[in-house]
This record gives structure tokens, C-alpha cells and sequence, in this order.
């Protein structure tokens, strides 16, 4: 075949260096692992016809359905309609949210024929309720297409996969949107200082996140968007994730630049209609070529030490759950996450309600959607472990906060029910999820996540386990110096960070929170991040294992006051 045959839809002068045909002119490699690697290394970038015949390869190894429709589906559909001109008039299904198809080095007759694909897809995938990522994706593939049918027959298969665990294209909006909310969680963990700018700048933290597809499939330049398409057919969605925090790293390292002194910082950092925020990473995406070439920016991306794609896939799946019980399926006017926290109803006598806002961009996304709700105070309901259990039970997570007679604050996100506790009958154990983290608020807030976190190769594998090993606890009032680690049934806790997904080096690494009669405390190994006695009027805090965490304030304290903070869902119906 003609190698122009690959290029019957392409403006070639608009391919810059990508129109040459350099480099290897066959690919010999059956093994996934190599196959991998030569994607990751741009094996076949500079050759066009190499590359559009890599992709036919890839795309006709994807499992799909029985019926999937295929080239000649295509043909027969579209009939003589294939010898006319396609009219990029043609409106594009609702299900594409107004998406447009993005030009990158196609002819303006090639828009036309993506907008015809298009609509010939709709026909023939009626499930499909939201799919903004298809237009951007249609014009990629047309790219390496011999003629449309080819084309359609290829996104086809990409719609139908059906492999368990591997995603290609969300198609529904719940699907969606629970992806934007493992984004932000993702963020919210691998990306913190641009995390916090975001927060800091933006009124609504997931609107900002809802864009993060569309940076890599739409707003990215072809030369660098084809370089992600190469690993993605190879490697799935993970790749996504990777390269839109790695755009979001350099967004924030773009932004701190140009703002320069500390007293630009904190004027630009003043928060704006978030519309605004999300206009600024779309102009940065854009224009990064000017800066960052395609080999940088999948530099970035896989040096981020991403959690397994077992582990995203339980978050995705967590988040959808979430929204299912808010009611949350279809589009709808998106809800201001960051009103959920209301500066005129929020009421704490230890943070203010920017403080506490801070915090909620801490937690977990779905949560986020939730208002917080005052479940225990010592000056209401006095010192007494016994009602902070009863006022704390049934209840999932929970936020602690604790200000010291020294007027030092700090706390802890727990991820369990304290009920669960009682598990481990009257030995204090620990139970929980590497979701739980502590935090400080002065001299500046910093929080400290479960080690394994920003440490992945404390964990070996994702492998099921057993918790029923000890581990001591240097709590100052625990007369049973072993802390038991039960094992805990699958789907009790939130499948997320569950320390049964990792095949532990330490069991130091997973001592999230525990309580008994006399004591609770919160992280160990080593130490313990927060120990409170069970008058809740004397704490302690400690560097520990699972949180790798200074101490939070004086290491021996007196509690002034103690809070307990719920999560009302405002939105169930």
C-alpha cells in the first residue's frame, strides 16, 4: 500500500516535522513489554506510515464484542453518501457536550468526514450517553486512516472493548465525571503544590478538574498529543492520568514563574471565577510547544509513581458509587463543590472557615460533595471517650481536631467507622485505609499522607493479605504493647488504599487509626502520630511509620478542645 494512502486526509504542510519518514520502516516485536517500551520511546514517531500501520495492529488486538461494526458496516451505511462532499455542518450527537472536532493537521474536508463518522457511530452505538473525548479522538485516528470506513471500523473497536479492567473511552456521564473526581483525588496526592494553587485560585476545584480530559485530547498540539496516542493504545487510560498531572506540574511551575515575587504570588493567587482558571490551563495546554517538547512532557508523566491500575480502577469505581447515591447519572448544572462548606452556616471554635475549606480540599472527591457536619465537641458533649464513641459511631469518615492549650491546632482525616473498633474485642487494633492522613495548622498547614503514598516501593505488589500479624504501639497508657491488625472482609472497608490491595514490606506501614476504652490513637509504628487519653484532656505526638510524620505540635500536650467532624450528604435523594 502507498504510504500517501495513510495520508488522504492529512495537510501536510501543517505536519511540520512529522511529514518526513525517517527512522525504522518495520516493527518485528510480538512481546507487550518491548512493545511498551518502544511506545514509551517514540520507536515509530517518525514515520507516518509505520505509525498508521502500529495503530492498525493495536486496534485490531483489542477484545471486543461478538458484534462489533466493521469497515464494511461503514460502507453500507453511508452508501453512495461516501462519493459526496461530507458537510462539517452536520451538527455533532449531544452526547459529544459541544465538543468540537479539534483541526490538528487535518484538511477542512477531513473535519467534514470526522463529523460524518461521527454521527454514523451514534447510529450504530445507541448506549452511548456522553463521549466528549470521541471528536478529538475521530480526528487523531484520521490522521492514520486509509478512508473513513477504516477509520469508523477503528473507533468502533475501541467503543466495543470489552477486556476486564481496561478502559478506553468513557461513554456515560457518570463514567465521566466519576473520572474527573479520581483526577482531582489523584491531584489532590501526586501533584500537591499545584493541587494547592488550584484551590487557592479557583472557586470550584472540580470544575476546574472537569476539563483534564480535554487538555490531553483536544487542547494538547499534535505533535505532542501523538506521542500520548502511541502509549495509550499500548497501555490503556492510566496514561491520561499521567500526562494530564504532568501538564498540571508544569502549569503550576508556569505560573509561579511568571508571577515572579511573593507579592505577585499572593495577588494572583486571589480567587477568580473558576471559568477563568480553567481558560488559563487551556491557553497554557495549548501553547506548551513553545516550551515543552513531546519527549519532555512523557518524561514527566512516567516519572509520576502512579498506584497500579487495579488500585485507579477501584477508585473510579468508588467515586461512581458515590455519585449513583447522590443521584448523580446524567448531566446536569454542576453544583459549586467548594459552597458545600458555607462560610455563613460554619461553625468551628477551633479552625475558620477558610481553614476548614482548606482541609476539604485535602479529602477524598467524593466527600468533597458533602458539607461537614459537627458530630462531637468537648465543650458540648465534655471529656469523655464513651460519648465521643457513641457520637462518633455510624459515621464514615470522620475529621479530628484538636487545638492544644497552647493554642496549637492539628488533626486527623479517618477514612473507618470508630464501630469498627470493636472488632478487635478489648485489644486495641488497628483498622482503617491508607485514605487517612494527619495534618498541622501552624506555623503552616501541612499535611502527611499514609507513607506508602509518596514511598509505592514500601509495597511490593497488589496482592490480597492477611492482617492478623501484631505490631507494637508505643501508646503511653497501653498496658498490650501488640497492636492486632485483624483482617478485615472484603468489601467492609473502602476498596480504595485498603491495605489488603498491598503486599506490605511493614506492618509498621499500615497502622492508620485505633481505639479502645482507655486511649485512641491515630498512626503507628515507631511512635504515633496523635495518642489521646481517655479523659480526651492529654495527647501526645510522635513521628510514626505509616504517616512518616513530624510531630504535629508539642510532643506531650494539653487538649483545650476536641471536634469531631462528619460528612453530610446534602445531595442524596
Amino acid at each position: 500500500m502507498a504510504e500517501e494512502d495513510y495520508g488522504t486526509f492529512v495537510d501536510w504542510n501543517q505536519m511540520g516535522d512529522l511529514a518526513k519518514s525517517d527512522g525504522p520502516t518495520k516493527i518485528d516485536c510480538k512481546d507487550l513489554k518491548e512493545f511498551k517500551l518502544m511506545a514509551r520511546q517514540g520507536y515509530w514517531a517518525k514515520n507516518h506510515k509505520l505509525r498508521a500501520q502500529v495503530y492498525q495492529q493495536l486496534i485490531k488486538a483489542i477484545p471486543c464484542r461478538t458484534v462489533t461494526p466493521d469497515a464494511e458496516v461503514y460502507r453500507d451505511i453511508i452508501g453512495n453518501a461516501a462519493t459526496k462532499k461530507p458537510s462539517s455542518h452536520i451538527p455533532l450527537p449531544e452526547f459529544v457536550d459541544g465538543s468540537p472536532v479539534p483541526r490538528y493537521c487535518l484538511t477542512a474536508e477531513a473535519v467534514a468526514s470526522a463529523h460524518r463518522i461521527i454521527n454514523c457511530l451514534a447510529g450504530q452505538f445507541p448506549d452511548i450517553s456522553y463521549c466528549p473525548s470521541l471528536p478529538a479522538v475521530t480526528s487523531l485516528l484520521l490522521h492514520f486512516s486509509v478512508d473513513e470506513a477504516q477509520c469508523f471500523e477503528h473507533i468502533s473497536r475501541m467503543l466495543a472493548c470489552n477486556e476486564p479492567g481496561k478502559r478506553l473511552l468513557d461513554q456515560t456521564f457518570l463514567a465521566y465525571e466519576s473520572s474527573c473526581m479520581t483526577f482531582g483525588d489523584l491531584a489532590n496526592k501526586y501533584c500537591t503544590a499545584a493541587h494547592k494553587l488550584i484551590v487557592a485560585t479557583a472557586q470550584d476545584v472540580l470544575e476546574v478538574y472537569s476539563d483534564w480530559q480535554r487538555w490531553v485530547l483536544g487542547d494538547l498540539p499534535f505533535s505532542h498529543v501523538v506521542r500520548v496516542l502511541d502509549v495509550y493504545l499500548v497501555e490503556g487510560f492510566k496514561i491520561l492520568y499521567r500526562v494530564a498531572i504532568a501538564l498540571l506540574r508544569f502549569y503550576r511551575k508556569h505560573k509561579v514563574g511568571a508571577q515572579g515575587s511573593q507579592q505577585q504570588q499572593q495577588q494572583q493567587q486571589q480567587q477568580q471565577d473558576s471559568g477563568k482558571v480553567k481558560a488559563d490551563i487551556q491557553a497554557f495546554v495549548k501553547g506548551i510547544a513553545a516550551t515543552i517538547t513531546p519527549d519532555k512532557l512523557l518524561e514527566k508523566a512516567f516519572s509520576i509513581r502512579l498506584f497500579s491500575r487495579k488500585e485507579i480502577t477501584l477508585l473510579q469505581l468508588t467515586n461512581e458509587k458515590s455519585l449513583q447515591q447522590k443521584g448523580i447519572t446524567v448531566k446536569q448544572k454542576r453544583r459549586n463543590v467548594q459552597l458545600a462548606l458555607n462560610p455563613d452556616t460554619f461553625s468551628s471554635e477551633i479552625v475558620s472557615a477558610k481553614e476548614m475549606r482548606d482541609i476539604w480540599s485535602w479529602i477524598p472527591e467524593r466527600f468533597a460533595l458533602c458539607q461537614p457536619q459537627l458530630l462531637f465537641t468537648t465543650s458540648t458533649h465534655g471529656c469523655s471517650l464513651n460519648r465521643f464513641y457513641s457520637h462518633c459511631e455510624g459515621h464514615e469518615p470522620t475529621l479530628l481536631l484538636i487545638r492544644t492549650t497552647d493554642r496549637d491546632v492539628c488533626g486527623a482525616f479517618l477514612s473507618t467507622d470508630w464501630d469498627e473498633r470493636k472488632r478487635g474485642g478489648n485489644a486495641l487494633s488497628f483498622f482503617g485505609t491508607g485514605e487517612c492522613f494527619v495534618f498541622k495548622m501552624k506555623p503552616e498547614m501541612e499535611r502527611y499522607e499514609w507513607v506508602v503514598i509518596r514511598h509505592p516501593e514500601l509495597a511490593s505488589s497488589i496482592k490480597a493479605q492477611s492482617q492478623e500479624e501484631t505490631a507494637s504501639s508505643d501508646g503511653p497508657k497501653s498496658d498490650n504493647n501488640s497492636l492486632l491488625l485483624p483482617e478485615k472482609p472484603a468489601g467492609d472497608l473502602s476498596p480504595f488504599l485498603s491495605a489488603r490491595h498491598f503486599n506490605l514490606n511493614s506492618k509498621n506501614t499500615s497502622m492508620f487509626m485505633a481505639g479502645n476504652f482507655d486511649s485512641i490513637i491515630v498512626g503507628g509504628g515507631d511512635g504515633n502520630a496523635l495518642y489521646i487519653d481517655s479523659e480526651l484532656n492529654h495527647g501526645r505526638t510522635e513521628r510514626c511509620t505509616t504517616f512518616d510524620n513530624p510531630p504535629l505540635c508539642a510532643e506531650s500536650f494539653q487538649i483545650s478542645l476536641l471536634e469531631v467532624w462528619g460528612f453530610e450528604d446534602t445531595m442524596a435523594t
